[in-house]
Order: structure tokens, then C-alpha cells, then sequence
């Protein structure tokens, strides 16, 4: 159940009739595994606390640099130099002492990153690099677990996500297929604040849709945001039968 004072803080979240009180209580019960706990992750984690989210998986082995504060909103210069996951719990249990909050610090393995997937109800990859982002799409196939994707570069941003739990909905792979590992990353080409900002604030808006049970999730949809433009486009993607990660499963 709530507490009253769970009834008085989620208040204007209770009050959308989407949500309610069941629907905030789905939240207070469920695990979510934020990996990259940067521009991305900050806003995502940020939101997600505030949102009551009961426990939050803080995956991210590197530590504060000075040219992380453009962007990522977490920290300031007094967490400079330690690492990103410890000092977004000490941000996240001051806004809000009543989640849980658990960190992954080492870099995970394939077995490490299984068992993290296996522990929560669902992933938000708010990485930058390719050959991480295909570990967590399988690791989410296997475990069933739902991805919540998100990517930003230069003025230009990226949102999906993806369900092993339907049989229409794509992975990772199925968009994206072997990729690109020499693809540039933020530190090369560089990127706009408010753009990671807007990325990250959507993930955690389709997190709570898919964990309180909402609104059309961006299943099989890639939204795309041109923020020179100010454009949002959005195009279908379709589940690839021959997909090497996720085909073998919905064709058992």
C-alpha cells in the first residue's frame, strides 16, 4: 500500500487517471536497470526516482570528469572525480530517501550483465557504445525483459523500445544489425545538452508507461529528433524472422 505521505508526494501523478494509485503502485513495486549513468542516464535516473520508482539498478563504471557537467545534469563540481553510480545515489537518496537504490561500479561480463537483467523488471541503455549496447539487447531476449533505448549525437537524437514479450516487436539487432564499432562517440563529435536532456526525459516517459501499464509504448517505432530543426519524425521498424539475436526464439 501507499503511506500517506507516498499518496501526498506522487499526488500529481495519482491525479492522471492513467496512472492512479494502482498504477503508482506498480511503480513502488518495480526494478529498473539504468546502464550509463550519464547525459542519457541523468535526467532518466533524475525523473525516475521522482517518479517513485522502488529500486533503481545504477550501472556505470567511470568516474566524474569536468566535461560531463555540460550535459550530465547529476553531478556538479563536487562530484568530480568520483564515480558516476556513487555519487548519483547520494543525489537520488536526497531527492528521494524512500526507493532503493543499487550500483554496479566493475564493468560487466556477459554472466554479470545477465544476472543484473534477470534482477529487475526492466533495462534502460543510456550508453554510447555499440558492442555494449548488443550485449544488453541479448541479454533482454533471454531474460525477456523490456529496453528501453535511447541514443544522442551532435543535434541529432534516437528512441525505441524494445519487447521480448511480443511477438511483433524487434530488438536491437533487427534494427540495427552488426552496426558500426567505429562509429563516433559523443567525446569525438560532441553533443548538445538539452538534446541528451530530451532523450533521457522521453526514456523515463516510456519507462513508466510499459512499468504502469499506459499508453502506446514506441514499440516497433524509432522516433527521431532533429534538433537543428526542431523536428520529431518517427519511422516503423519490423521484427526480423532471420534475426540472429531474437529470430531462433519466435521461431521455437
Amino acid at each position: 500500500m501507499l503511506s500517506d505521505e507516498e499518496l501526498l508526494r506522487y499526488s500529481r501523478q495519482i491525479l492522471l487517471r492513467q496512472i492512479d494509485v494502482e498504477g503508482q503502485l506498480r511503480l513502488k513495486q518495480a526494478r529498473v536497470l539504468i546502464v550509463g549513468v550519464g547525459g542519457l542516464g541523468s535526467p532518466v535516473a533524475l525523473y525516475l526516482a521522482a517518479a517513485g520508482i522502488g529500486e533503481l539498478h545504477l550501472a556505470d563504471f567511470d568516474r566524474v570528469d569536468l566535461t560531463n557537467l555540460q550535459r550530465q545534469v547529476m553531478f556538479d563540481e563536487a562530484a568530480l572525480g568520483r564515480y558516476k553510480a556513487e555519487a548519483a545515489v547520494q543525489r537520488l537518496e536526497a531527492m528521494n530517501p524512500g526507493i532503493r537504490l543499487v550500483t554496479h561500479l566493475a564493468p560487466m561480463g556477459s554472466d554479470t550483465l545477465d544476472q543484473a537483467v534477470a534482477d529487475v523488471d526492466l533495462v534502460v541503455d543510456c550508453t554510447d557504445n555499440f558492442t555494449v549496447r548488443e550485449a544488453i539487447n541479448r541479454a533482454c531476449v533471454e531474460r525477456r525483459r523490456p529496453l528501453v533505448s535511447g541514443a544522442a549525437i551532435r543535434l541529432e537524437g534516437q528512441l525505441t523500445v524494445f519487447d521480448p514479450r511480443r511477438e511483433d516487436s524487434p530488438c536491437y539487432h533487427c534494427l540495427y544489425g552488426h552496426g558500426d564499432e567505429t562509429e563516433l562517440t559523443c567525446s569525438e563529435a560532441g553533443v548538445a545538452g538539452p538534446l541528451v536532456g530530451t532523450v533521457g526525459s522521453l526514456q523515463a516517459l516510456e519507462v513508466l508507461k510499459l512499468l504502469a501499464g499506459f499508453g502506446e509504448p514506441l514499440v516497433g517505432r524509432l522516433l527521431l529528433i532533429d534538433a537543428l530543426g526542431t523536428r520529431f519524425r518517427e519511422l516503423r521498424v519490423k521484427r526480423d524472422p532471420h534475426c540472429g539475436v531474437c529470430g531462433p526464439r519466435h521461431a521455437e
